[in-house]
């Protein structure tokens, strides 16, 4: 079964080569510290420690997922953002084309 993408907030994975967990903590974000403002699926902090620093926030895609190891909370709100986000990042998609 191939995992949902938008994974919820606080999923716990492993990306492909690494040692280390990552907490997903949002989604879509953008690496402003290159000529290119690449979007990616999600940001991250490593696990169990969080967030120390701002260099520790980690952006990555749902491809880069090796492993998850826990799904976050999802309710019926979370259900119905992740529709909404699904249609925002495909007109985002869409429009950068």
């Amino acid at each position: 079964m191939k995992p949902e993408k938008y994974l919820p907030i606080g999923t716990v994975v492993l990306l492909k080569d690494a040692e280390k967990k990552i907490m997903i903590t949002g989604f879509g974000p953008v690496d402003g510290e290159n000529d290119k403002n690449e979007m990616y699926d999600y940001c991250g902090c490593p696990y169990p420690e969080g967030v120390y620093t701002m260099e520790e926030i980690l952006l990555f895609n749902h491809d880069d997922i090796y492993k998850i190891f826990y799904l976050g909370y999802s309710d019926e709100e979370e259900v119905e953002f992740k529709k909404q986000l699904n249609d925002v990042m495909k007109q985002i998609k869409e429009e950068g084309e």
